[in-house]
């Protein structure tokens, strides 16, 4: 079970099945009726098949969707039928960048579609705005799509206007948890930080106060609240672009540190992986995957900030992960690790039998590598990882 999954048999959501709709538009105005039916996406061509629209390129997902004679589900109706609706009412507005504004509600869709969202979640991904930033309300909403994707969408449309000004940790924390209390369903808080991240990539576009002030919300606010929900891709790469725009000199200094050494560090890595894999083998311990990867600019920054350390003093800017089939498999292959490289005093720990308050689990530990420098290993099972990277199933009081 995934996590979104996890979130809504929580909430007793995960059995609901969005109703078929219609396009009635029956809350709509007969002028505005007529215009959405005139500005349509999709229109049938001379030979009647489905065309997509000119100005923006669509992901390869939402293409699949759009040009599919008929929907294959209710799902795919919901998704498709948002897309329209969200495309229609967004017309004619740009963002800083000068692109339609849809590409930000689709590339929201998109992430929420990554991290395994259901069609009601997808949906609001591309209805998000639509209340904040057109003549639409609620009541239509919930006529178009139902009452789930309204509660979704009302509850990103109030956490939007939602006042933040942080000074202390202590402010922030408390912004953090009225942030949560407003949102009757944890799918709003997702839905935002979806929001939130793309803001984020997108941020260079804006004038340089306002790019400080949402950088700073958003390491305060946005990315703990990622971390708490136990999102770490998303947290992880919220808190590289903060550190993009707030700290500017160093993000450069690190970025070309770990970009200069990225060939040395990528072989060395492999002669280790290539040692284990085999290795496991040979003792038939179940591996699922092993793989090598950077760690994220700001982990790194911030490791190097509170312990004092220069950047090669820091073990674990790069990282072997080691996915194994069972929790079992973990701790033998941790004892595989330690047999082939020297451990480093101190540097165990064990977050299968102790997880982390956002049940984050998996075995950490560093040793001594074939060319004698320092490597952090984990070691997880598919499972764990999966809530590593995507979030878990608990809920937040």
């Amino acid at each position: 079970m995934d996590f979104l999954s996890a979130l809504l048999t929580i909430q007793g959501l995960a059995t609901m099945t969005p109703p078929i709709l219609t396009h009635t538009h029956s809350h709509l105005t007969p002028m505005q009726r007529q215009a959405m039916r005139d500005r349509a996406p999709i229109r049938d061509s001379p030979s009647n098949a489905p065309l997509l629209p000119t100005d923006i390129t669509l992901p390869p997902w939402l293409q699949d969707y759009l040009m599919a004679p008929a929907p294959e589900s209710n799902d795919a109706l919901l998704i498709c039928r948002a897309f329209n609706f969200a495309y229609q009412l967004h017309e004619g507005q740009l963002r800083k960048s000068g692109e339609p504004y849809i590409a930000h509600p689709v590339a929201v869709a998109g992430l929420l579609r990554d991290l395994g969202g259901d069609s009601a979640m997808i949906a609001a991904g591309f209805l998000h705005d639509v209340v904040e930033d057109t003549d639409v309300t609620p009541e239509t909403i919930e006529a178009e799509f139902g009452f789930e994707v309204r509660q979704l969408v009302e509850g990103v449309t109030k956490l939007s206007s939602f006042n933040f000004s942080s000074k202390t940790e202590r402010q922030a924390e408390n912004f953090r948890r009225m942030f949560l209390a407003m949102a009757q369903d944890i799918r709003v808080i997702v839905v935002k930080l979806a929001d939130r991240l793309h803001n984020m990539r997108t941020l260079e576009h804006l004038r340089p106060e306002k790019q400080q002030r949402i950088a700073q919300e958003t390491r305060d606010i946005f990315a703990p609240l990622a971390n708490r929900l136990g999102i770490g891709r998303l947290k992880w790469e919220l808190e590289d672009l903060c550190f993009k725009y707030l700290e500017p000199n160093a993000y450069r200094e690190i970025q070309g540190l770990v970009a200069e050494r990225r060939i040395d560090r990528e072989a060395r890595i492999e002669k280790v992986t290539e040692t284990i894999r085999e290795r496991l083998a040979e003792l038939g311990i179940g591996l699922v995957e092993l793989q090598g990867r950077p760690k994220h600019l700001y982990g790194i920054y911030k490791k190097m900030q509170s312990q004092h350390k220069a950047f090669h003093e820091i073990y674990d800017i790069a990282a072997v992960r080691v996915i194994t089939d069972t929790k079992d498999s973990c701790y033998r292959a941790l004892s595989v690790v330690h047999d082939l490289f020297r451990p480093i005093p101190g540097r165990f720990k064990d977050y299968i039998g102790l997880p982390k308050p956002n049940r984050y689990q998996s075995l950490h530990t560093s040793v001594v590598g074939l060319t004698g420098r320092p490597l952090e290993i984990q070691i997880r099972t598919l499972e764990m990882h999966h809530i590593a990277e995507y979030g878990n199933s608990y809920s937040i009081s």
